[in-house]
């Protein structure tokens, strides 16, 4: 029994899709889809030069365009901050007066402990305060 052309190139594809999935590289992927062409070439009676061809060029246009893509993607920071990096800059009210040894904020709907920047300078409970840091459990307001 002769296996036709077009179900190697399916089982290659299915072989390079297991260390994609063990190994989280995304070429294992490309080269896969490479193979799914050159299956579909395979079926529609190509033959041997032009479905390796179709796998090199599918692959190689894969990697050459998606890689670029990818690679900058994961080199950019994610354009909004979380935790304790996105309370700086907000404002809070004072609750009890702050100054340099101490105080008391409302901050994003939780009371924070709050010092002040300067430590000469106090902030009356009602006022606004601008959050510059964030020191442990402490929001330090300006």
């Amino acid at each position: 029994m002769d296996i036709e052309g077009w179900v190697w190139w399916l089982i290659g594809a299915a072989g390079l899709g297991i260390p994609l999935v063990l190994t989280a590289m995304p070429e294992f992927g490309m080269f896969a889809v490479g193979a799914l062409a050159a299956a579909g070439v395979a079926g529609l009676g190509g033959g041997v030069v032009s479905q390796v061809l179709v796998f090199v060029v599918v692959s190689v246009a894969l990697i050459a365009v998606v890689r670029p893509i990818a690679n900058r993607h994961l080199s950019q920071r994610p354009g909004q901050a979380t935790g304790v990096d996105a309370l700086k800059g907000r404002q809070a009210v004072v609750l009890e007066r702050v100054d340099g040894s101490g105080g008391r904020i409302k901050l994003a709907g939780e009371v924070w402990s709050a010092r002040s920047l300067d430590g000469g300078t106090s902030y009356e409970p009602g006022q606004q305060v601008d959050v510059v840091e964030i020191d442990g459990a402490t929001a330090v307001v300006l």
